[in-house]
């Protein structure tokens, strides 16, 4: 199936959405895209059109979004592209650009960001035997008698 896919860097317009819904977790935000040109008889950056899309995130993503973001954030959001044309209340055809989130993230070219992995409940194995941890011990190289610039063997370094 062939689908458009854009990346698309802006600003959260509005606070996201959180929903819970059967089908599981979903979240909505606004993204304002704003073109920046250069103004030659000004000598200096100058905005040109906004564009809002509506981002959709489900799932994990849903989740992360809703507790990550914030009106006026940078971000970038790649997705696939909606763009749904209706008519609503007898007015004249109405059209929304959506954005079906695959991955959104701060855009660190205008600032920084602290990541923090999210905790996934782990599922209880049923009747499995409990693994034990591998050895991750590094062994010692072997010896090389060659002489007075051989190296000295080294102890094993246990990693945790």
């Amino acid at each position: 199936m062939n689908e458009t896919i854009v990346c698309a860097v802006g600003n959260v317009a509005t606070q996201p959405v959180y929903r819970e819904l059967a089908a599981g977790p979903s979240a909505r935000f606004r993204l304002a895209v704003t073109a920046r040109y250069w103004d030659r008889e000004k000598g200096t950056w100058a905005d040109g059109h906004t564009n809002f899309f509506t981002v959709w995130a489900n799932r994990q993503l849903a989740v992360n979004a809703a507790a990550s973001l914030n009106v006026g954030d940078p971000v970038i959001v790649q997705g696939r592209l909606k763009v749904r044309t209706e008519t609503r209340e007898g007015q004249q055809n109405w059209t929304s650009a959506d954005i079906d989130a695959v991955s959104i993230g701060h855009d660190l070219a205008r600032g920084t960001s602290a990541f923090r992995r999210s905790v996934r409940p782990e599922p209880a194995a049923v009747g499995a035997p409990a693994q034990p941890e591998p050895e991750w011990e590094t062994p010692a190289p072997a010896t090389d008698l060659g002489g007075p610039g051989a190296q000295q063997p080294r102890e094993a370094v246990a990693v945790t």
